[in-house]
């Protein structure tokens, strides 16, 4: 959303993550897991088609807090950080002999999930995210000799997105009753 070219040249296929976490009593979580996305080249929007994309794989850590405000109903906020490994792979980077082009960036995703729970250990979510990856994006990424019209200031800017989803969660230990249950 920043990054002009980005938001112009490149549009979302893929955002996936595994991860697991632990909730305290009071809310608050933690976790670690991975991430991967692949953006692919809109080829409409550069002048001489470009195919291909980039993919980014990632590690993280998650912190967050999450309440169940029903039997049923429950939502978890938190803020995905780690390490990234970003590929741009097209068919103009093979041509020019230097596919991918790699670059290693920082990660971070905050993330808002809307939760409805199947039984006590299955539950299905509705996502939405807003993350960013510590580089600037460039034409030249994927393998265009020219800023295509774009000021270069604007490269600086980091590289962002909105992605919305569904997810399943599964529960592997069940808070108990006051029953003992």
């Amino acid at each position: 959303m920043a990054n002009e070219p980005f938001d112009d040249i490149m549009q979302g296929l893929v955002n996936v993550s595994t991860y697991g976490q632990y909730q305290l009593p009071f809310g608050l979580n933690f976790g670690a897991g991975i991430h991967y996305s692949y953006f692919t080249v809109n080829e409409f929007s550069v002048p001489s088609p470009v195919y291909g994309g980039v993919h980014s794989g990632s590690v993280f850590g998650k912190a967050g807090w999450g309440k169940f405000h029903t039997d049923k109903f429950a939502t978890d906020w938190g803020v995905k950080f780690g390490y990234s490994q970003n590929y741009f792979t097209t068919d103009v980077n093979k041509e020019n002999g230097v596919n991918p082009i790699q670059i290693n960036s920082s990660f971070a995703e905050f993330v808002a999930s809307f939760i409805l729970a199947a039984d006590s250990r299955n539950s299905y979510r509705w996502i939405v995210g807003y993350g960013m990856q510590g580089f600037g994006f460039r034409p030249s990424h994927i393998g265009l000799n020219s800023n295509e019209g774009y000021d270069p200031i604007g490269f600086n800017k980091l590289t962002q997105y909105i992605t919305f989803g569904f997810g399943y969660t599964y529960y592997f230990r069940i808070k108990e009753t006051e029953g003992g249950n």
